[in-house]
């Protein structure tokens, strides 16, 4: 076998490690429709971007959906997880307020801090950004802005949104539609207390 070879060889072994997912994350049907969580107020999506404090660079991307029939996270190849909020293919059920905290606070800590931005959304297309979330996971790891402009590529209206890995590239185009509003949550939690948020 030729260098070259043995070189192409082990750029593919490691490319192919870059893209595993965590192993496959299935609740069963009864914690599921126990968690459900409807919540009150208009039906909307919420972007989230956990941002490098240091050098500003977008690290991981996340959906939360306000259907008519529940609320949810879509957390692609996300690490938080919690006992109240059973998972199917990275679709957290059950997201509550107490969740939504629960989540931010996960992230935004001394190093980082979490971009949300909001938008209201007709019901029919809270419903269908759900359904489509539901099965678009269990999404590789790197792929989690690619994967919510996959899901939003199949909405009318936002198929303009650029292809992309990167969490800012996602956040500068969602900030240009009409009606986003734009919140920073900041903490000065330790990297080792987020723990916490997943108890």
């Amino acid at each position: 076998m030729s260098l070259l070879t043995r070189l192409l060889a082990l750029v593919t072994l490691v490319v192919l490690a870059g893209c595993t997912t965590k192993p496959a994350v299935w609740a069963p049907d009864e914690a599921v429709m126990a968690a459900r969580y409807q919540a009150a107020g208009p039906t909307e999506i919420v972007l989230f971007n956990v941002i490098n404090n240091e050098n500003g660079r977008g690290e991981h991307s996340a959906l939360m959906i306000n259907a008519p029939s529940q609320r949810v996270l879509f957390d692609p190849a996300g690490t938080w997880t919690h006992p109240a909020a059973p998972e199917r293919h990275d679709v957290h059920y059950g997201f509550d307020d107490a969740q939504l905290y629960r989540y931010t606070y996960y992230h935004a800590r001394r190093t980082h801090h979490v971009l949300m931005q909001t938008l209201f959304v007709p019901p029919e297309v809270a419903e269908r950004i759900l359904r489509l979330a539901e099965v678009e996971g269990p999404v590789p790891d790197a792929y989690c802005a690619k994967s919510i402009i996959s899901i939003l590529h199949q909405v009318p209206g936002y198929e303009w949104i650029r292809d992309s890995f990167y969490p800012n590239s996602l956040s500068e185009q969602f900030a240009t539609i009409p009606g986003v509003r734009e919140e920073r949550v900041y903490s000065d939690a330790l990297p080792t207390e987020r723990q916490q948020y997943t108890q």
